[in-house]
């Protein structure tokens, strides 16, 4: 049995690491899925890949922090059949390795306003075509350590968080949920395990590699996690404890 077997999700993002794993783990457990994203070249790369593999994919040039065009493209998702999911993997472009005294406002705020502008237009669309009918929403955000040089990224994490749990309990009792997952640093697979810096930041001494944050993606889109909202999906690894 596939988890995800007659859904249809949309992966904002779809074409950067994160994003496409997680499109092809939503295809292998039988959503269809349609990719979303800036860059039509890549976008079909991974699209590629998904349908050399027998998924169900198509894709779309969406800008999520163009309101409008993502509202658009997801009215045409909708009256294909419905949106069940929707994951926002789009990148915050936050200015990592200076302390906020060399910063100045712009360089900092810039993250927190991108994610903000962007996961507000894609779960306001999505939700729209979900309310009654149940569905899932779904990022990618950053942990809660102190970590000092991230520039504005916490802030911009912290912010997903709040806003989240907001259009969580506004949500909810049209069947509609929400939670993020918590990774510490950028996923990678060249770089978990032995010899990654970021390491020793966690208890198990390892990062999430790019699956197990699709692995995390689809179990939390699927019914097996039917009462799970408003919460955060922890792959930190220990590196925050709950």
């Amino acid at each position: 049995m596939t988890l995800l077997q007659n859904k249809t999700a949309i992966v904002y993002g779809a074409a950067g690491s994160v994003g496409s794993a997680v499109a092809a783990a939503f295809a292998r457990e039988g959503a269809r899925v349609v990719l979303t994203g800036r860059t039509p070249d890549t976008l079909a790369e991974v699209a590629e890949r998904i349908r050399d593999a027998g998924g169900n994919v198509e894709t779309a040039v969406v800008d999520a922090l163009d309101g409008g065009a993502v509202r658009a493209h997801a009215d045409q998702v909708a009256a294909a059949g419905g949106i069940d999911i929707a994951f926002n993997a789009t990148s915050n472009e936050d200015l990592q390795g200076i302390p906020l005294l060399d910063m100045d406002f712009a360089e900092f705020a810039r993250p927190v306003s991108k994610v903000i502008a962007t996961h507000f237009n894609i779960a306001t669309a999505a939700a729209r075509h979900m309310m009654g009918r149940g569905g899932v929403i779904l990022a990618l955000g950053g942990g809660r350590e102190a970590i000092p040089n991230l520039g504005g990224a916490h802030v911009a994490w912290s912010a997903l968080a709040g806003l989240s749990r907001q259009l969580a309990s506004e949500l909810g009792g049209a069947g509609v949920r929400v939670a993020w997952i918590l990774s510490p640093g950028s996923p990678d697979p060249d770089r978990t395990g032995p010899g990654d810096p970021l390491a020793g930041n966690t208890l198990l001494g390892q990062r999430p590699s790019y699956q197990d944050v699709a692995n995390a993606a689809v179990f939390a889109a699927s019914d097996w996690a039917a009462t799970m909202t408003a919460t955060e999906i922890n792959l930190t690894g220990g590196a925050v404890i709950d």
